[in-house]
């Protein structure tokens, strides 16, 4: 595994597990747990990755190729933190997606 990889993985995996906690802590110290969860409970938008064949492939870029990471779908994410009821969630889907395009932007930089 190269450099580069080891890098990306790194990157993208403490992006999706750890900084919604960080943001969570930076903003809302006092609910910094709870608001973290909301936030990395939007994760859940990966299981359209169990509808791919092969379900992982390290070098695929999920934006545009899994249902819930499609650009129609994507567009709609960030209408959830207009409502107040929803704002978290939509920061967390928002950030979700941000994270996967550094995802694909390093894989497109390193080919």
């Amino acid at each position: 595994m190269s450099t580069i990889s080891i890098f990306q993985n790194l990157l993208h995996y403490s992006l999706h597990f750890g900084f919604p906690f960080i943001i969570a802590y930076l903003f809302w110290k006092e609910k910094w747990l709870r608001v973290g969860a909301i936030m990395f409970s939007t994760i859940i938008i990966d299981i359209d990755h169990f509808w791919a064949n092969p379900v992982f492939e390290a070098f695929r870029c999920s934006i545009g190729f899994h249902p819930l990471h499609s650009i129609p779908v994507i567009i709609l994410y960030p209408a959830f933190l207009f409502f107040p009821k929803t704002r978290l969630i939509g920061l967390g889907l928002t950030f979700h997606i941000f994270t996967d395009w550094i995802d694909c932007l390093i894989m497109k930089l390193n080919c």
